[in-house]
């Protein structure tokens, strides 16, 4: 269990260093917004499993909702992650799936 938490917690750093959202072209990276380890606590079992692909981190990411103007709005963190940045998680996963 402890080097589950491990990995997790290195998979959240990872994302939360690479990967932002988008809002009015201000970039809130996704440890600054404190979504980073929800992000990685969802994919991480698609890593040991090696299901890795496109379609389900989608998935993923359009099921995480964020709270928006003290939470009178909801939005999937799919809509507010860039598509270069969506690349970016991608390279992010296959890295640390490589290494595990």
């Amino acid at each position: 269990m402890a080097n589950t938490t491990q990995a997790i917690e290195s998979l959240a750093a990872e994302i939360g260093e690479n990967v932002y959202i988008d809002i009015a072209k201000w970039h809130l990276y996704l440890r600054d917004a404190h979504l980073h380890t929800v992000v990685a606590e969802q994919l991480y079992a698609m890593l040991e499993d090696g299901n890795l692909d496109d379609d389900r981190v989608g998935q993923v990411l359009q099921s995480i909702p964020v709270k928006l103007g003290g939470g009178k709005r909801e939005v999937p963190l799919a809509d507010l992650i860039p598509m270069q940045c969506q690349v970016k998680l991608m390279d992010v996963l296959e890295e640390f799936q490589r290494n595990m």
